[in-house]
């Protein structure tokens, strides 16, 4: 009686998927960035603290009933401020905390990618795939040239390291030998 096995392997390593989804993201990021509401959100941010420095110069030399009048209505228009802009300074908020994840996430990736390129640097196979996917994206004429030359050079660096001649048992033994009297 015949029986066939079917092993379910992945097709393509995890780490060229990642230098894949790389290239992917360097492309969109070349396509620039949109719109005028950071600069929205810096000229209110800048009016505001022109306002502060103003109200504190002159608030400076104040008595103390009238400083603390002056620092409540100062708190106030800050709060009515940012009260009638608060949408935009919640979407400010909201890409700088987008910017900061998306950091934490590219320094993981980059992480990831630095341990998965010390693994192809020793790892013929590996090094293999990922040529493949720059040769792939390189057909599809998505792959950058910085990207590329990195890859080539990454492999000639490991063909020299696989390139080592191995001493035969002979000469072995003759320097494990020599060693022993010295």
């Amino acid at each position: 009686m015949t029986s066939f096995v079917h092993v379910d392997q992945p097709t393509v390593h995890p780490g060229v998927q990642r230098a894949e989804v790389l290239f992917g993201q360097i492309q969109a990021a070349r396509a620039g960035a949109n719109g005028s509401r950071p600069l929205i959100v810096l000229l209110i941010v800048a009016v505001a603290s022109a306002v502060l420095v103003v109200a504190d110069t002159l608030v400076a030399n104040w008595d103390e009933g009238a400083l603390l009048a002056a620092w409540a209505v100062l708190c106030g228009a800050a709060f009515g401020i940012a009260a009638l802009f608060a949408g935009s300074l919640r979407n400010a908020a909201a890409k700088v905390a987008g910017v900061l994840s998306a950091a934490a996430q590219r320094r993981a990736a980059d992480r990831a990618d630095e341990r998965f390129l010390a693994t192809a640097h020793s790892d013929p196979r590996v090094m293999q795939e990922l040529q493949a996917a720059v040769w792939r994206q390189q057909s599809e004429g998505t792959a950058s040239i910085a990207t590329v030359a990195k890859v080539d050079a990454l492999a000639r660096q490991a063909a020299r390291a696989n390139d080592v001649r191995m001493p035969t048992l002979y000469e072995a033994m003759r320097r494990m030998n020599s060693s022993r009297y010295y």
